[in-house]
């Protein structure tokens, strides 16, 4: 027997393991990867992957029994976590939620709040929440969240109606898993409507309850069909019962304010009383001293704006609200517009205006008497000032009278009489002549319209320190002239100026410069009568509502007056011309005047007009065509050269 074999048979036998000593270390190698997972939070799909590499190894059924007990135990923990994981939440949103509410300032704030929360927690597509609508006894959308559709969020739904109605009447939470396919409730075109613009399937409403009353539902709803579990519903009811006690807060904070706000507003009329009296007799005092010291219109308004605290204004009649104006007259008393007060300004029949007091639609029975006050003394003055504007455009249009008619030479009695009316005789003037360019089928309506002309024209000649008068059916206007203006200046704006302010057409003539009037009267005269020719020219011309100086006329002023009919020479004589220009959008006329202007020479032509000379030439055997063979013959030139600077002055002046 070898040493080896002695050794090994001497050799003691090891010691047997203890029971589940060797099923201890495989258990925790089986755990291990599961322990792993749950440990980095991985998904529940992740769980099978040690199951299917053991397969794959091709390890012991044990083993892989093993690994498959493991996993079912790992993702119940998982489940369990996630499952502590969301009630966390929920308490954690609830808990958030009642702390808004403790704080509560803004309601919307706070619904939005909550929606929002719902939608994040139970993980759907859209939440909404839904008010009901006492007024109009229906229910419509308050607040949404996830929504693209706009005409679901404007949906408005009558009791009854949707999946809403039925949870309003019932006060129970309802789920749908197909809204479409659901015939427990009342379907209609408009919510349908809404309801498929969203692409909304599943929904779950829970009723917003106030003691026994429904007030709203609270929504959540998925674009796929979906079962809500019975802990979403709870927790959806959760937020509703929030929901409600935020708004039953908020009306109750509401009506709390309001008390507190008519408490506040009986306190400050208490304390205001007693002011009322001292208001009312300043404000008598003040109305008092303006009209002693001659005030003005605007004075009121801006005394009574203090007295009244607020901002009042004198209007014309035709700026004022024509309803409360006319019951402010009838009436006499000052009338509410909106949040305006309105007071009639008025002399017997006549309404000159209104004062307005803006902003102010609180107003107390002794200020509005105030204001009613003031609109009186308003009128008072309006009336003053009228007879003594009358009265100065009289003294104006009676100098201007005279130094037209030269009734009155002495240049020391002129100067005295234009210095009170803050005119200025040696300084340069220029005459204009004015008309109203429609005529009224009515004599009295005519006679109003050339009222209305005076008037303005003896307006704007106050303000301009000029003179005015009515003659020959139209208005006569002296004016000085500014240094660096010109006559046709003077006549555009004049034109303009008084169309805009008797809100028709109205055409003015001018003359030249006419300077040292009160030495040389018989110079107002002549140039009133170049005025009148002006005019005339500007008729005949068909320039209505414009203004032109003889400057602008030249030697064709001297022709123009009269009853020559210019258009149709003009027609006559080029109009074919005119026609075929504008038919054809070509350049003929213009090429004639440079024609002419160059002294009928082709090649100084195309000079001045910048093109070839085939150019000119086969423009102007077009015009050939078009007047015959002869247009260029003295006489038919002639014609046609005065025609063209007539159809040049026709066209509407370049202001």
């Amino acid at each position: 027997m070898s040493r080896d074999h002695l050794q090994s048979t001497e050799r003691p036998a090891p010691a047997a393991a203890p029971p589940g000593a060797a099923e201890a270390p495989a258990s925790a190698a089986v755990e291990t990867p599961f322990l792993e997972l749950l440990a980095r939070g991985a998904s529940a799909d992740a769980y099978e992957q040690p199951v299917l590499l053991a397969r794959a190894e091709g390890g012991p059924a044990a083993r892989i029994d093993a690994l498959d007990r493991a996993k079912r135990l790992a993702l119940r923990v998982r489940s369990e976590l996630e499952g502590r994981r969301r009630r966390e939440a929920e308490l954690s949103a609830l808990f958030e939620t009642a702390h808004d509410l403790a704080g509560l300032r803004d309601l919307d704030a706070v619904l939005r709040a909550i929606v929002q929360r719902a939608r994040s927690l139970l993980g759907t597509d859209v939440t909404y929440l839904s008010l009901h609508d006492a007024a109009r006894g229906d229910t419509y959308m308050r607040v949404t969240e996830g929504s693209v559709a706009a005409r679901f969020q404007q949906l408005r739904l009558g009791m009854g109606e949707g999946l809403g109605g039925l949870v309003a009447q019932t006060a129970r939470p309802y789920v749908t898993d197909d809204y479409f396919k659901d015939a427990r409730f009342q379907h209609t075109r408009t919510i349908d409507a809404g309801v498929s613009d969203e692409g909304l399937v599943a929904i779950l409403g829970v009723p917003l309850m106030l003691g026994h009353h429904v007030i709203g539902v609270l929504f959540a709803a998925d674009r796929r069909a979906r079962v809500f579990e019975r802990e979403q519903i709870a927790l959806l009811g959760s937020f509703a019962a929030l929901a409600a006690a935020a708004i039953d807060t908020a009306n109750l904070l509401a009506e709390t304010r309001s008390a507190l706000a008519g408490l506040e507003r009986a306190n400050e009329i208490i304390r205001d009383r007693s002011a009322v009296i001292e208001r009312a007799s300043d404000v008598h005092d003040r109305l008092t001293e303006l009209v002693l010291r001659g005030g003005g219109v605007h004075d009121v308004a801006a005394a009574v704006s203090q007295v009244l605290d607020g901002t009042v204004e004198f209007t014309e009649a035709g700026s004022a609200p024509a309803g409360a104006l006319e019951v402010s007259r009838a009436e006499g008393h000052a009338v509410r517009h909106e949040d305006d007060w309105i007071a009639a300004v008025a002399a017997g029949d006549e309404l000159l205006g209104a004062l307005v007091l803006r902003g102010h639609p609180g107003l107390d029975p002794v200020d509005q008497l105030t204001l009613e006050r003031a609109a009186m003394v308003t009128s008072l003055l309006l009336l003053a000032r009228r007879s003594a504007a009358e009265a100065e455009q009289r003294v104006r249009g009676e100098l201007l009278d005279d130094l037209l008619d030269a009734r009155d030479r002495d240049p020391r009695l002129l100067g005295e009489r234009a210095r009170r009316l803050r005119a200025d005789l040696g300084a340069t003037h220029v005459v204009l002549a004015a008309r109203l360019d429609a005529t009224a089928s009515d004599a009295d309506l005519e006679a109003d319209a050339r009222r209305r002309l005076w008037a303005a024209a003896s307006h704007l000649a106050a303000t301009r320190h000029g003179l005015a008068a009515a003659r020959d059916g139209g208005t006569v206007l002296l004016l000085p002239l500014d240094a660096g203006d010109g006559a046709t200046g003077l006549a555009r704006r004049t034109a303009r100026q008084l169309g805009r302010a008797v809100h028709e057409s109205v055409t003015v003539g001018a003359s030249a410069p006419v300077e040292d009037l009160a030495a040389r009267p018989e110079s107002v005269a002549a140039a009133y009568a170049e005025a009148r020719r002006c005019l005339d020219a500007l008729g005949l011309l068909g320039r209505s509502g414009d203004g032109a100086a003889a400057e602008d006329f030249g030697f064709l002023g001297l022709l123009l007056a009269g009853e020559q009919n210019v258009s149709g020479f003009v027609e006559r004589t080029i109009g074919q011309v005119v026609a075929y220009d504008e038919r054809r959008g070509t350049e003929l006329l213009h090429t004639l005047d440079a024609y002419f202007a160059c002294g009928m020479s082709p090649a100084r032509t195309k000079d001045a007009l910048h093109v070839h000379v085939n150019t000119v030439a086969q423009r102007l055997e077009r015009v050939g065509r078009l007047l015959g063979e002869d247009w260029q013959s003295p006489d038919r030139a002639l014609e046609i050269q005065l025609a063209l600077r007539l159809h040049r002055l026709s066209l509407p002046a370049q202001r």
